[in-house]
C-alpha cells in the first residue's frame, strides 16, 4: 500500500498511508501526519483522533507501560471493583492526546512542556474515544502554545480533560 500526499490548505501537508480507512485500533488511525509551522497555527484551531479501545490495545499498553494493575487486565478482579468490568489505563487516554499533539496539531517538532489532566470517567473495552486539542493561547516570542485537551467517549461524555503547554519548533 503506497502513501499518498494531499494538500489540505496552503502550508498544510497530509501524508495518508491508508486512504479512507476505518479506525480499528490506536495504531490504525489512517497514518495521517499534518505538517504546520508555528505561523500556520491559529487561535481556536482544533484537531482530533478517534480510536476503538480494544482488549489488545489495553494489553499492549500494559506491556509497554509496565502497569499491570488487574483492574485493566483481569475480568474477575475488575468485576469486584466500583467499575464492575475492566477499564483502560487512564494514561492510555492521555497518550492519545499526545498523539494528536505530535501528529496533527501542532504536529511534528512539538515539544511537550507540561500537561494537566482530570480523569472524569472510565474508558471501557469497546469504547470509541476521540482525543482532541484546541489552541487557546499563543506566545509568539518563544513559539509556545496552550491547548485545551480532552478525551470524549462515543456517548459524548468527557472522560479526560486538561490543558497542554507546548513549544512548536519549526
Amino acid at each position: 500500500m503506497g502513501a499518498s500526499i494531499d494538500y489540505l490548505e496552503e502550508n498544510q501537508l497530509l501524508i495518508n498511508s491508508k486512504k479512507d480507512c476505518e479506525v480499528e485500533s490506536c495504531t490504525d488511525y489512517c497514518g495521517e501526519i499534518v505538517y504546520l509551522t508555528y505561523e500556520d497555527i491559529k487561535l481556536g484551531q482544533k484537531a482530533e483522533i478517534k480510536t476503538n479501545v480494544t482488549d489488545e490495545l489495553i494489553e499492549k499498553f500494559a506491556e509497554v507501560s509496565g502497569d499491570i494493575n488487574p483492574v485493566h487486565l483481569s475480568e474477575d478482579f475488575a468485576s469486584k471493583t466500583i467499575f464492575k468490568k475492566r477499564i483502560a489505563h487512564g494514561m492510555l487516554g492521555a497518550a492519545l492526546i499526545s498523539a494528536v499533539l505530535g501528529t496533527k496539531l501542532p504536529g511534528p517538532n512539538t515539544i511537550y512542556i507540561s500537561q494537566n489532566l482530570r480523569f472524569l470517567a472510565p474508558i471501557y473495552i469497546g469504547d470509541i474515544v476521540t482525543a482532541s486539542v484546541e489552541v487557546s493561547e499563543k506566545l509568539d516570542e518563544k513559539k509556545k502554545l496552550y491547548l485545551i485537551t480532552k478525551v470524549v467517549n462515543q456517548k459524548g461524555e468527557d472522560v479526560i480533560i486538561g490543558e497542554a503547554f507546548v513549544m512548536k519548533d519549526d
